[in-house]
């Protein structure tokens, strides 16, 4: 696990709206991850507006993300899951279609989906990245989420 936690962006002051999409196969973890986000978003700025969307599990995120990035009106989307590896390929399997899938609905929609589907090894693992406070991916997901909608802003903006 990376040690490092990006810095939070500074507020431009801009009106910026964002989608979360979470899966609930894992809801203790996962509601750290809303938790952590949601919280960090609006340290960031309190007039982020945050919708959250709730799928049963990881594999219903992508579907659920592609509809959002097509209604539109939205600076980026998060994907906050946790799949836990069993004894079978299956969690490998619904990782790798998770990740390909959103990474083609953001070059599709050019709306930012940050990847925050959780792929590890048990439940400790899990722990550490969805309730810790220090290197939560919840914490991560919402700062990478301001600084992409902010570098999209800049390179989109009329010269």
């Amino acid at each position: 696990m990376s040690s490092i936690l990006p810095a939070r962006p500074r507020s431009t002051g801009k009106r910026r709206a964002f989608a979360i999409v979470a899966g609930q196969y894992h809801p203790e973890l996962v509601g750290g991850l809303i938790d952590h986000a949601t919280r960090e978003l609006q340290a960031i700025s309190p007039g982020f507006g945050v919708t959250v969307y709730e799928v049963p599990g990881a594999f219903e995120i992508p579907l659920a993300v592609s509809e959002v990035a097509a209604r539109g009106g939205v600076d980026a989307i998060i994907a906050l899951g946790v799949i836990i590896e069993g004894q079978t390929a299956h969690a490998s399997l619904i990782a790798q279609t998770v990740t390909a899938s959103l990474q083609q609905i953001a070059l599709t929609s050019r709306i930012p989906v940050i990847h925050e589907v959780l792929s590890v090894k048990n439940e400790e693992q899990a722990r550490a990245r969805c309730l810790a406070e220090e290197l939560n991916r919840g914490t991560e997901a919402a700062r990478v989420a301001v600084r992409m909608a902010e570098v999209l802003g800049t390179i989109r903006a009329p010269r």
